[in-house]
């Protein structure tokens, strides 16, 4: 075993390329689940059309993803977060599983009885969010920009990735007895098998990579506890005679001092999740598209929303601005009026033109505000934020997903 010590340049060690990829898998299966869950929605508004399930399954995965997320954010210090995203990642799997199991299990019936049982299930996948996007976030914050933006296009990539299987099993299957049923299952069962392979490489891949060995080397020279058991992983030893971590700044301070990035997270959120996915699936009426219609404005949205999140990698498109990215994603509340008069008076075309813009705009800013936030701190305090930036984030979805429901309001048989 080697001992931490200051290690060499950054520029000069092995692994960027590798640990890009595998961020950017680690972002992927961390959302693949609830994508497809989404994705496959006009499966469960097939079983469940009395339950509002898009709206319905989204109110009840954010209060834990939430309410795990608060608790973590306020210990992270403390919590071992090799331990922490391990478990994340195997809840995952486990859960996937289990909606597997369920659906064979009730022969693919609806009924209140298998929703309640969705419904539980869905608040695990909360939990295991609430573990991996904030111990990742974390630990990537300390390391380089480039990593947090692969980890986040990961994210955006399982929707579209998500979404463009299920174009294709809805083709493929939508003539067959059960094909609903059957493109879900394949779904699902995808799902599973990518967070199995997020648990393989962030425990035995990722902690030895030298990129990844000299940032958490680092962050532990500055005072992190967080990294010492991957470190320890990678074959590391830490020393304990650090003293520089009672000279960071508390969670308080540094929740102060960026305040503006955790209400741009906050609103950026806000706002996709009022309209994505429960007004696009209940909201926009019947057009050409038939029971294409949702699933196309879904993948419109995921689409957009992965290639904004490359966009900042090009200099002169990313804001780095504090005053111009609260500009920018406070006019974005200028598309609540335009979808609700498009949804109204408009065609497919337009709606389809605006659902892109909404996914485009939430990937570009998300990206420029979570690579930007971090700048300036030592690795504990980083880890820090992105831990409280994460929770706004998180508070923001919550939000929208509750305000969602006001699209209801004067729509005949709502309930």
């Amino acid at each position: 075993m080697t001992i931490v010590d200051g290690g060499e340049s950054p520029s000069r060690l092995e692994g960027k390329i590798s640990a890009m990829i595998v961020c950017w898998i680690l972002g992927f299966g961390s959302l693949i689940a609830w994508n497809s869950m989404l994705t496959i929605g006009d499966y469960y508004y097939n079983l469940f059309p009395d339950y509002h399930p898009s709206r319905v399954l989204t109110l009840v995965y954010q209060p834990f993803a939430f309410g795990t997320m608060s608790i973590l954010a306020y210990n992270e210090s403390k919590i071992n977060t090799r331990r922490r995203n391990i478990f994340g990642y195997s809840l995952f799997v486990a859960s996937t599983f289990m909606l597997l199991v369920l659906d064979l299990a009730t022969s693919g019936r609806g009924g209140l009885g298998s929703f309640i049982g969705i419904c539980a299930i869905v608040a695990f996948f909360g939990v295991a969010d609430a573990c991996v996007q904030g111990g990742i976030v974390g630990d990537l914050s300390f390391m380089l920009p480039d990593f947090i933006q692969s980890f986040f296009a990961g994210l955006a990539a399982s929707g579209a990735l998500t979404s463009a299987l299920r174009l294709i099993t809805k083709a493929a299957f939508e003539m067959s007895n059960n094909g609903l049923r059957k493109g879900a299952m394949l779904f699902l069962a995808i799902s599973t098998l990518f967070e199995f392979l997020c648990v393989l490489l962030y425990t035995y891949f990722f902690p030895k990579l030298p990129i990844v060995k000299y940032f958490r080397s680092k962050a532990a020279l500055e005072g992190s506890k967080t990294v010492q058991a991957d470190l320890a992983a990678a074959g590391i030893l830490t020393k304990d005679d650090h003293h520089e971590q009672n000279e960071r700044l508390s969670n308080k301070q540094l929740f102060i001092q960026n305040i503006d990035y955790a209400l741009d997270l906050f609103l950026i959120y806000v706002l996709t999740l009022s309209i994505f996915p429960g007004f696009l699936y209940e909201n926009t009426g019947e057009h050409k598209l038939g029971t294409w219609y949702p699933l196309v404005l879904i993948a419109s949205y995921n689409v957009w929303d992965l290639i904004s999140r490359y966009l900042p990698l090009v200099k002169f498109l990313k804001i780095e601005s504090r005053k111009g990215l609260t500009i920018a994603i406070l006019s974005r509340f200028l598309l609540i009026p335009a979808f609700y008069f498009t949804a109204k008076y408009g065609d497919q075309g337009w709606m389809i033109l605006l659902v892109s813009f909404l996914g485009l705009t939430n990937g570009h800013l998300t990206v420029c505000v979570m690579t930007a936030a971090p700048k300036g701190y030592k690795g504990p305090e980083q880890n820090a934020l992105g831990n409280i930036l994460v929770l706004c984030l998180l508070i923001g979805i919550f939000a929208g997903v509750s305000l969602d429901w006001l699209w209801l309001i004067g729509k005949k048989n709502a309930f």
